[in-house]
């Protein structure tokens, strides 16, 4: 005869591995999502760089000491990837930043509205991960 403390514990185990199941993305849950983390650089490190992104990723850019909203920027394919100004609205600071949006390779040129500053140059190839 089995014992009723073992057969709990099995029962015990089993309900917990099937809750955590439930809150897993992929084929147990077709309809959630997974959040892609950002890749963070620094303006200084991007001129020449080639940045690896996956489609819905962003490229989240740390402007330093110059102002998010003082840069703006221009993408080469806006079918692989587009540029997302920085702002401020009042409640969040929002960095200045690129969004992969389909697979591709495409070159983004920045610039500042602050005198002296030269154009910041690099590569964006987005894969599907």
């Amino acid at each position: 005869m089995r014992s009723p403390k073992l057969v709990l514990a099995v029962l015990s185990t089993a309900a917990f591995a099937l809750s955590l199941s439930a809150c897993a993305p992929g084929a147990a849950n077709p309809g959630s999502t997974s959040v892609i983390a950002p890749v963070t650089e620094s303006a200084n490190d991007l001129q020449g760089a080639t940045v690896e992104l996956v489609v819905g990723q962003v490229l989240d850019i740390d402007t330093g000491d110059l102002a998010i909203d003082s840069y703006e920027g221009e993408v080469a394919d806006p079918a692989v990837a587009e540029f997302v100004q920085g702002r401020d609205d009042g409640s969040a600071t929002f960095n200045p930043g690129v969004r992969a949006l389909a697979e591709g390779t495409t070159t983004v040129t920045m610039t500042n509205q602050d005198g002296g500053i030269q154009p910041l140059e690099f590569t964006v190839e987005v894969s599907a991960g």
